[in-house]
């Protein structure tokens, strides 16, 4: 196969919501590219993109797709995303190496809940974005309002650069505004039939034109000039001008189509050809130490693993596009994060699960290979002999739904937790977690639908069958007065015996804390607890009551309960003890039984030292339209939320406020419930806070029950 150089190479991103025909998009473009001798259809399970079970099973895309088709002498690789947010990390990963992004939208729908997330995506990438209006043959299709939809919710740059002269049934006819041309498609794509616009369309057409070459020219001076000069600009420089609008987010040009028969699909790629930037236009990729890729073949090979996959027979595949150099079959590199050397062994281009070996890839341009002994989605191979840093880290959202899993059959629990690791490594928005403190391993998601994809492997390719809970809230314990106890501990049972007495007293910590002056402190070991806050540990004893010798034991004891707090079992921090007296036997005292003794006096001291849990709250910011607001507010004022503040942003309110984490266990599903999708929110950690008196005594009666059903 011929190496296409940079220029002659576009890479574009399938983006929008489910059932805008991003995957029946892609089908239409391998045929016009000749790579397929028939289209395949997401109905009859044939799709070239979609050919994993799971997704002939549910009929959309779950994984992001490789794929790559051939126009006018140019390679196009082609990145074919899922359209449910619940995966939105794999749009993110194909926004950071596509050039461009063709956002489908669905042209009886409209703008929907998953457009708006698609189109967050591309503001964070900085990524240029043409909207495709499809599905323009149904009854239901209204290119008129989808347009205003598409102004009103991303701005007055979306431009019409084609719109349809016949929608609904029986479309088959464009007016392409950039060739100021009709284009007529047959059933099945191919060639439009061009000819002259008819005067019916004349007007409309010349006004939308000349909007057309006003947005065009705006993004470059020197196009400016020729358009006052000219009143008008040439087909070549509209695309100069649309190409340099892309790249700078000034314009986002709207063409129409109808991917499931092939119409305008021919026109796309001429687009995309033409008016795209290539990988050269390109703001250049700075790596960690500052330095930019310019997509030149002259340097070293430099390349960015975006995506990691197991496929059937060829296992672990790592997807990977070329910033800088060329890559052949055998070259070395080194990955940045470990510094661990790799070979290439295998190069291939990927159209779905079809592979086509290649030996040489240029920079620019996207390819696989396998076999790597430790590379995770986003690291960086660079040639082992030139070195170089590592691009920056990418930016994936913060999990908004964790789950508490454990396998059915207890047997199964090592091959659990070993298939969940190699799911993040595949999906790094899939995190993996085990909490000592829960004593639970946790899956942190998107949402549901990211869940029930994690069971549907598991049950299906794994044969793993789970249970799922709600995770554990990771309460702390503390207290607020001053207590003292005492606790002798004293068994006998033939022999040696145990003896160990001891009398503290504790106090909350605060910076500044006043020490007692009824007794001397004659050593301290202070501790930052590995879960926030500290333990003040005094040693007060005089007379030699208990020998130093056994104070590490006494201490280790009291960090036993303050790991499993005397309330509910949860940490317990921020205490301040001070061991002022005790008891020693010449025989019968050891380690163990002072250990044992200041474990019972602190749980004693504790629970009459006015104890009160803290509970985790979080910064929630969310996001609705504002017809919706009341409805969000409603909900989180039932979830013990306090609102610190409203704004608008865009076209949607936002709402700031603070929620305790058990408030929020199920939030992803009831907002997406109660707004159709639209709403969004962020968490972020904030602080611990005492929680209502009748939330403790409620969490005082689980655990004690939960005490109950162990014995």
């Amino acid at each position: 196969m011929k190496v296409y150089e940079t220029k002659e190479i576009r890479n574009i991103a399938l983006i929008g919501g489910a059932k805008s025909g991003k995957t029946t998009m892609a089908e239409s473009m391998l045929f016009e590219g000749k790579m397929i001798n028939r289209r395949g259809s997401v109905d009859d399970k044939n799709t070239t993109s979609d050919y994993r079970p799971i997704e002939l099973e549910r009929e959309n895309s779950v994984h992001s797709s490789l794929l790559y088709t051939f126009y006018d002498n140019h390679k196009i690789n082609i990145l074919d995303t899922p359209g449910f947010s619940d995966f939105v990390g794999e749009t993110i990963a194909a926004l950071e190496v596509a050039d461009a992004a063709l956002m489908m939208v669905n042209g009886q729908s409209g703008v929907e809940a998953t457009t708006e997330t698609a189109w967050r995506q591309t503001v964070n990438a900085d990524c240029p974005v043409v909207f495709a209006i499809n599905q323009l043959d149904h009854q239901g299709a209204n290119f008129n309002e989808t347009v205003t939809a598409l102004k009103d919710y991303f701005g007055d740059k979306a431009t019409i650069v084609q719109y349809p002269v016949n929608s609904g049934e029986g479309f088959d006819t464009i007016i392409d505004l950039v060739l100021m041309k009709q284009l007529k498609f047959k059933e099945g794509g191919g060639e439009p039939e061009i000819s002259d616009i008819p005067d019916s369309e004349k007007e409309k057409a010349e006004e939308l034109h000349l909007t057309l070459i006003e947005n065009a020219a705006e993004g470059d001076e020197a196009l400016m000039e020729k358009y006052f000069e000219n009143d008008t600009l040439t087909i070549d420089e509209m695309r100069e001008g649309l190409r340099l609008g892309l790249i700078t987010r000034t314009i986002f040009p709207i063409l129409c189509s109808s991917a499931k028969h092939g119409i305008g699909t021919h026109r796309i790629l001429d687009f995309v050809i033409k008016s795209c930037p290539s990988p050269l236009n390109c703001t250049p990729r700075k790596d960690a130490d500052g330095k930019e890729y310019k997509y030149d073949v002259t340097g070293s090979p430099k390349l960015f693993v975006f995506k990691t996959s197991v496929e059937q027979h060829l296992g672990e595949v790592s997807f990977f596009k070329v910033y800088s150099g060329s890559l052949s079959e055998g070259h070395d590199v080194t990955n940045t994060r470990n510094g661990h050397k790799e070979r290439i062994s295998q190069l291939f281009l990927l159209n779905g699960k079809n592979r086509e070996k290649v030996d040489k890839v240029l920079a620019g341009d996207i390819a696989a290979t396998i076999k790597l002994k430790d590379v995770k989605t986003f690291d960086t191979l660079v040639d082992a002999k030139a070195g170089g840093a590592g691009f920056t880290t990418v930016d994936l959202p913060s999990p908004l739904y964790t789950v508490a899993v454990k396998a059915a059959n207890s047997s199964d629990d090592e091959k659990l937790g070993s298939v969940l690791t190699d799911m993040h490594r595949t999906d790094p928005t899939i995190v993996i977690q085990f909490s000592r403190e829960a004593k639970q391993l946790q899956v942190k998601l998107q949402g549901e639908f990211q869940l029930n994809t994690i069971k549907w492997y598991l049950k299906n390719d794994y044969k793993i069958d789970i249970e799922t809970a709600a995770p554990k809230i990771p309460y702390r314990e503390t207290i607020t007065k001053i207590a003292n106890a005492d606790y002798r501990h004293k068994k006998q049972s033939g022999g040696s015996g145990q003896f160990g007495e001891v009398h503290l007293r504790i106090q909350p910590y605060v910076e500044n804390y006043t020490k007692p002056t009824d007794f001397p402190v004659r050593g301290t070991d202070e501790h930052d607890l590995p879960w926030g806050g500290k333990l003040i540990f005094h040693s007060c004893v005089v007379g030699g009551a208990i020998d130093a010798r056994f104070m590490p034991a006494i201490l280790k004891g009291l960090m036993e309960r303050m790991n499993e707090g005397p309330l509910t079992g949860s940490y317990a921090r921020d205490i301040v003890v001070y061991v002022y007296d005790g008891k020693m036997h010449p025989v019968d005292s050891n380690e163990i039984s002072f250990k044992l003794a200041g474990r019972h006096a602190f749980s004693t001291a504790f629970k009459n030292a006015g104890p009160k849990i803290m509970e985790p709250v979080y910064d929630v910011k969310v996001s609705m339209p504002e017809d919706m607001m009341g409805a969000v507010m409603t909900d989180l004022n039932g979830r013990r939320a306090m609102i610190m503040g409203m704004n608008a942003e865009g076209k949607n309110q936002v709402i700031n406020a603070k929620v305790p984490l058990a408030e929020m266990g199920n939030y992803v599903t009831v907002l997406s419930s109660i707004t159709s999708g639209r709403g969004t929110f962020t968490m972020k950690f904030d602080e611990y806070q005492q929680v209502p008196s009748d939330v403790q005594a409620k969490l005082l009666k689980e655990y004690e029950e939960s005490l109950e059903e162990e014995d």
